[in-house]
């Protein structure tokens, strides 16, 4: 994405009761996460020619969709401007649901500033889209760590840090995913934020995940994807695609502690606009929600 940023180069009480849920199975730990109330929100990378073209614009365009947030990815004309971002966005009916920022975000010399920043355009989620040390295994442990540093920092000002799959954070070292390493070694303050179509396209179960590790998906990327064996029969929109979304969205809304489901629509089938694709997503994830149980 050509962007301000790259995504892809971005890339006490409670301590009792937090030590007693680390043991207990997953399944009992789970009755302890109320079920969400879940909104949707928009991956403004969806729309990155039209962000690239005129910002505002394509944040006039998605509030009139109907998102009631917008996830960034960059933030063109508003970079070093977040009192005029968190207007625009008033004005425009959305939150800011979440940002895509990378790990040196987080470094002591960036972190204050990065926090008064998100803090203005009212943004609590700081999720990092890519980091080639979680797939490292000299340098995993290393990573987590600043994620478990960095959300204890965050949380008294009711902020959180996240880290987003694509595929690679699937591969193993041992028997264990470096997606369960990083799990298994970040406190429960530290979104994981899966790609949900990513994960599919791994041969993961991303319902699975989201209740292997309950209360942790605050936000989600709902990202319509087609596996091999669907290519030519299904297509890259949500309700049309090859994620089984029912099962996803249950267990978000039951275990996964999930404020916003983000929609990602990073192709476009038929050559069609991104607009027009990102909205039948919507209105094929809307109609999801409306048949869940």
């Amino acid at each position: 994405m050509n962007t301000n940023l790259s995504r892809r180069d971005f890339l006490k009480s409670s301590v009792i009761a937090a030590s007693g849920l680390a043991i207990l199975p997953n399944w009992l730990a789970a009755q302890e996460v109320p079920k969400s109330k879940m909104q949707i929100s928009a991956q403004m990378y969806s729309v990155r020619g039209d962000c690239g073209a005129n910002f505002d614009n394509a944040l006039e365009k998605v509030a009139k969709m109907g998102f009631k947030g917008v996830e960034f990815a960059g933030y063109y004309n508003y970079s070093n401007k977040p009192a005029e971002l968190k207007k625009r966005l008033d004005d425009l009916g959305l939150v800011a649901s979440g940002t895509h920022i990378g790990t040196g975000s987080f470094d002591k010399n960036n972190l204050q500033k990065t926090i008064d920043f998100h803090a203005a355009i009212g943004c609590k989620f700081l999720v990092v889209p890519g980091d080639g040390r979680f797939t490292n295994p000299d340098k995993w442990k290393e990573l987590a760590d600043i994620f478990n540093q960095t959300a204890a920092i965050l949380k008294p000002l009711g902020m959180a840090c996240g880290y987003h799959c694509h595929t690679g954070e699937f591969k193993k070292l041992g028997d264990k995913t470096f997606w369960e390493l990083f799990a298994e070694n970040t406190s429960a303050d530290v979104i994981l934020q899966q790609d949900c179509g990513w994960s599919y396209v791994a041969r993961q179960d991303p319902a699975a995940l989201i209740r292997k590790y309950p209360g942790r998906s605050r936000t989600l990327h709902i990202k319509p994807s087609v596996v091999k064996e669907d290519q030519g029969v299904k297509k890259a929109i949500l309700g049309q695609d090859s994620v089984p979304w029912p099962s996803v969205l249950l267990a978000a809304r039951e275990v996964g502690n999930t404020d916003w489901l983000t929609i990602e629509q990073e192709t476009y089938p038929d050559g069609r606009p991104a607009m027009d694709c990102l909205k039948d997503s919507l209105a094929g994830l809307q109609t999801m929600l409306k048949a869940m149980p």
